[in-house]
This record gives C-alpha cells, sequence and structure tokens, in this order.
C-alpha cells in the first residue's frame, strides 16, 4: 500500500467489522460486477441477495443472463452492497466484496442449505427459484472494502467476515427448527429484539436467519441485523442467549 493510500484507509476495527457484517447480512440487493466473456469488459447487473449462514453472500440467477454466463465463464466478481438513504448516496455506508463464485450443484446438501437460507430471505423469489434455469451461487469473499461515509475508509479481509469452524455445521443442522419454533411462538419476543438491539420500529418482525453471530429480522421489504452479545460458541449456547436477550429486551421496555 502506498503512502497515499496509508493516509486514507483506516485501521480495521470491531466497530469497522460490525458495521460490515450489518451490511453483508441486511441486504436484499446488491449490484454484482463480473467480465464479460471474449472481451473482458465489466458487465454488472442488479442481484436479490441473502448469506449462507456463514456470511458468504447467495445469489439466485437466470441461466439465461449475461452474469451468469460471466460467471461461469471467469468466478472472479465483486459485490456491492449497501442502501442510499436521503440526501448525498455517498453519504452513506457500502461495502465491496471481491469474489469468487462457484454454482451450487441442485439436489446437494450445500444448494439446499443455500436455497432454504434464500428464501427465507426473499420469499417471493419462491415464485421463480424452482424452474430449471435457476441456479444458486455461492460467493467466497476473498477481501472486501468499507466506505462508512466521508473519511471512513477500511480493508477487510475474509476473516472478518466469514465464520469458520464446527458452529457452522452444528447451526446449519438446528437452524431451521429454532426459526420456525420462533416465529410460531414467540413473535412478541422477536418484535422486542428489534425495537431494542436494532431500534427498528413498527410491528410484525420474524426471522429470517440465525448464526453464530446473530440474527437476521424482516417485516414485510424492511430487515435489520441483531448481534448476540458475544458469538455463539457452539450450538448449544443459542436458546439460552435468545431467552437472556428477550428477557433484557422486555425489562427495557
Amino acid at each position: 500500500m502506498d503512502d497515499r493510500k496509508k493516509g486514507v484507509i483506516r485501521e480495521t476495527d470491531a466497530e469497522a467489522i460490525r458495521l460490515a457484517k450489518t451490511l453483508l447480512r441486511s441486504a436484499r440487493f446488491g449490484a454484482l460486477a463480473v467480465l464479460e466473456p471474449g472481451t473482458g469488459a465489466p458487465l454488472a447487473s442488479r442481484v436479490g441477495v441473502a448469506t449462507d449462514i456463514d456470511g458468504a453472500p447467495l445469489i439466485l440467477v437466470s441461466m439465461l443472463a449475461a452474469h451468469t454466463s460471466a460467471l461461469l465463464a471467469d468466478p472472479r466478481c465483486s459485490l456491492l452492497l449497501g442502501e442510499p438513504g436521503k440526501g448525498d448516496p455517498l453519504a452513506h455506508p457500502r461495502l465491496t466484496l471481491a469474489c469468487q463464485a462457484s454454482r451450487l450443484e441442485r439436489g446437494s446438501q450445500a444448494q439446499a442449505r443455500a436455497a432454504r437460507r434464500y428464501l427465507n430471505r426473499n420469499p417471493k423469489a419462491s415464485l421463480y427459484a424452482g424452474l430449471g434455469d435457476f441456479s444458486i451461487f455461492r460467493l467466497e469473499p476473498q477481501r472486501a472494502s468499507l466506505n462508512g461515509g466521508f473519511g471512513k475508509a477500511y480493508l477487510l479481509d475474509r476473516a472478518d467476515l466469514v465464520t469458520a469452524g464446527p458452529i457452522v455445521e452444528e447451526l446449519a443442522a438446528s437452524e431451521q427448527s429454532a426459526v420456525e419454533h420462533m416465529n410460531a411462538h414467540h413473535l412478541d419476543a422477536i418484535a422486542n429484539y428489534a425495537h431494542h438491539f436494532a431500534k427498528a420500529p413498527g410491528a410484525g418482525w420474524s426471522i429470517a436467519g440465525l448464526d453464530a453471530d446473530g440474527m437476521d429480522l424482516v417485516s414485510g421489504d424492511d430487515v435489520c441485523r441483531v448481534f448476540f452479545p458475544q458469538p455463539l460458541a457452539n450450538s448449544q449456547e443459542l436458546r439460552p442467549v435468545l431467552v437472556e436477550m428477550a428477557r433484557a429486551a422486555r425489562a427495557a421496555s
């Protein structure tokens, strides 16, 4: 890194990693940039986004789309996440990931898990997800750049964003049953999670996904990210953590 960049890039700290994970986990869509086969020219397109349980982005794309054929020819790609709000769009945080894309084989365990998580986050995609020309790609982050607003630039690596270790498969085995149980029996607690921990207004909140760092909550087209006080060390910690967070949120309301 040259001296000019050293003066611009801030040291990556826990706050920056948390913001990057929030942008990644709460994204509903993103701008996917690929390399056009034959010409090598850059090609950008909007795609729907979810995340695998470890944090890797998932996209559901048609095999007829230009960006899909580009990914099959060259898996290198970039994904830009972050929604602008009012005022200057450049004043709002965004995350750019450099990734390697891989198509998940239909019928495989990895594809089934990815499809479940994608549709939990994007239920309207069920209208076309089962069509034969649609496939799920997993985007493996290699590195990322975070712009948290003017003067807040950071560089991140894969370990800052993607969870590793046995906890991933442990949670994958029990996640869906936990999500269904919470959504069927504890909507009041979920609403308290959204209101207290994410400061998210409104009603109708449900859990779309659970992972070692926290949970993704949805209400219609709204998404919010709630982090656990500490990352889970094993799947047995999930229930007591949810119970304690519900108690704390209820006491604060």
